[in-house]
């Protein structure tokens, strides 16, 4: 038996295990007769308890098996070790091993032993080096936290004859929360309501489950962004920084770089709730990009971690296929090409209109890179757009550099927009993407200026974009583009239509629709951008950790707009 079917058959164990300890809680008959058979002097396998809370129990172990954790192998092995060597020795009396059961329990348990022995070689995952400790404090202060909660739950419904003290009830809350029977001689006037009960089970399953994680749990980062990788990963937009429009946001400094052995190509990533995210493509020469790639698929999977990549383009991945990787559609960034623009035509009627009626009210726009601007400018800009920002989370990824007014980004643009009293209203960011191309970063407006000031903006630096060397703007991202476009077209299916009902529905509260059809009214260049995984089982994982990245589902401890801050005014 090879190590991988080991590896597999063990994990496969650890799965009908957890679904006949989940069916034994609600199938009555099926969970009594488990319950019989250990009780009788009988034994059942391996962490087969027929209860809901072993269930969980079982089902976590599983989840991490699955993903290699070496932490999960070494509770498995040495409790089932224990299990089989208690099993063994019970199988020498005479009343145990004449039931039948009890070998074939014997067996399904040795075989799980053996299975994990011969597969040790694919749980390879490591875990954070502070797990332990910090599963012991959550043990603990979890623990007492949910005694306490016990204890004066069991106080408030005692229906008792009276006579038992708090301590008494705590006592009670403390030996149900950690599943041993309760002690009769200090229980006896203590009579709780069913409900507490399995209210206190519950606690002590959800007290378990974080104990889990905090153990098992994956290595948040190997290295963080030092400042020599951010010299060399400039260094490789100056040379390639033309190919991909999103490669200067590689430099944000919360991402860990991982390098081709020639230094020619490299990986940025983050690592969000165990998974390795990366944006964009691979910074560099394409042709030395596999030697980025490997290493970075090879440190995920040392890790634990699900890897995946937001925003490559076609190019991208495809290279990223030949490793594994399958693609995924996520949407169309839009391009415009500075020669092509026009605000002639029928077709640009509307924005020509906006354009027209906000430049009559007296808006004017300036345009500068950062390097132009004074530094106690600047710090009035940066002030002035985290007053306009809508919310209080920094919000972007993998299109957002999150650091206004950086003195190490002096070639972005700025554009600032006045009225006509000269009164600031609007800004808008823009981060190099090669030597005549740019990237829109952070757009910023005052919520009492006139409507239209956004369009105004951008069509004045697409007309003047000639004066700063400027030839391609890549605009904002549309996801689901192809959605609207061809759902709107007569002839589309049922589908279809359906799918861009459901994401118009879903626009309500999230930009979808509208930031397809504020791009669409320039007319861009669609190209289109992939999400690329594993296994289609991570993509809710996946999901999850870039709405986490993007700042749309903000992860306690960690506030984006906060450490963007702190870490400009440590360099300056």
């Amino acid at each position: 038996m090879g190590n991988a079917r080991a590896a597999s058959i063990a994990v496969w164990y650890l799965r009908v295990v957890a679904f006949v300890n989940f069916l034994s809680a609600v199938w009555v008959w099926l969970g009594q007769d488990v319950r019989q058979h250990n009780q009788e002097n009988l034994f059942t396998p391996y962490l087969l308890t027929a209860g809901f809370a072993s269930g969980v129990f079982t089902a976590f172990l599983a989840v991490t098996m699955r993903r290699r954790k070496r932490a999960a192998w070494i509770l498995n092995l040495v409790l089932s070790g224990a299990f089989l060597a208690l099993f063994s020795v019970a199988m020498a009396f005479p009343e145990v091993r004449q039931y039948a059961q009890n070998w074939v329990s014997l067996g399904l348990t040795a075989a799980f032993v053996a299975a994990l022995l011969l597969g040790r070689r694919e749980f390879y995952a490591k875990g954070d080096r502070a797990n332990p400790k910090l599963a012991a404090a959550v043990a603990g202060a979890g623990l007492l936290v949910c005694s306490l909660l016990a204890g004066l739950l069991v106080t408030a419904t005692d229906r008792g004859p009276g006579g038992a003290g708090f301590l008494d009830r705590w006592w009670y809350g403390t030996l149900r929360l950690v599943s041993v029977a309760p002690d009769e001689a200090r229980v006896a006037r203590i009579a709780a309501p069913t409900w507490v009960d399995v209210t206190v089970n519950a606690l002590s399953t959800a007290l378990v489950l974080a104990v889990l994680y905090a153990a098992f749990r994956s290595r948040r980062a190997v290295d963080p962004l030092t400042a020599e990788d951010e010299k060399r990963l400039r260094e490789l937009l100056e040379r390639h920084g033309e190919r991909d429009s999103l490669g200067y946001f590689a430099l944000r400094r919360e991402k860990s770089v991982v390098w081709s052995p020639t230094g020619k190509a490299a990986v940025a990533y983050r690592v969000v709730g165990g998974v390795a995210l990366a944006s964009g493509d691979p910074l560099g020469d394409p042709e030395a990009w596999p030697g980025a790639i490997e290493p970075w698929l090879a440190q995920a999977r040392a890790h634990g971690w699900i890897p995946a990549v937001m925003g490559a383009s076609e190019e991208a991945g495809t290279v990223y296929a030949r490793h594994g990787l399958d693609a995924l559609e996520l949407g169309d960034e839009a391009i415009v090409d500075v020669a092509e623009f026009t605000l002639e035509g029928r077709a640009m009627r509307t924005v020509r209109q906006a354009y027209n009626r906000v430049r009559r009210a007296g808006y004017t726009v300036r345009i500068r890179r950062h390097e132009e601007i004074p530094a106690a400018e600047m710090a009035a800009l940066v002030r002035r757009a985290d007053a306009w920002r809508d919310g209080a989370t920094e919000r972007g990824f993998s299109m957002a550099l999150g650091r206004l007014g950086d003195p190490e980004d002096g070639r972005c643009v700025m554009l600032e927009c006045a009225d006509g009293r000269g009164e600031p209203r609007a800004l808008l960011s823009f981060v190099p993407w090669g030597p005549h191309g740019l990237s829109l970063d952070l757009m910023r407006r005052d919520r009492d200026g006139e409507n239209g000031l956004m369009e105004f903006m951008v069509i004045e630096l697409l007309r003047r974009a000639p004066e700063i060397g400027i030839t391609q703007v890549s605009l904002n991202f549309a996801m689901f583009r192809s959605v609207f476009e061809r759902g709107a077209r007569l002839g589309a299916g049922p589908v279809l239509r359906l799918w861009r009902s459901l994401l118009s529905f879903f626009s309500r509260w999230w930009q979808i629709e509208s930031l397809y059809r504020a791009n669409a009214k320039y007319r861009p260049i669609w190209e289109p951008r992939f999400l690329l995984f594993e296994k289609s089982a991570d993509l809710p994982r996946i999901g999850v950790a870039s709405a986490c990245a993007e700042g749309f589902l903000e992860v306690p401890g960690l506030l984006p707009g906060r450490l963007h801050r702190t870490d400009l005014e440590t360099r300056r």
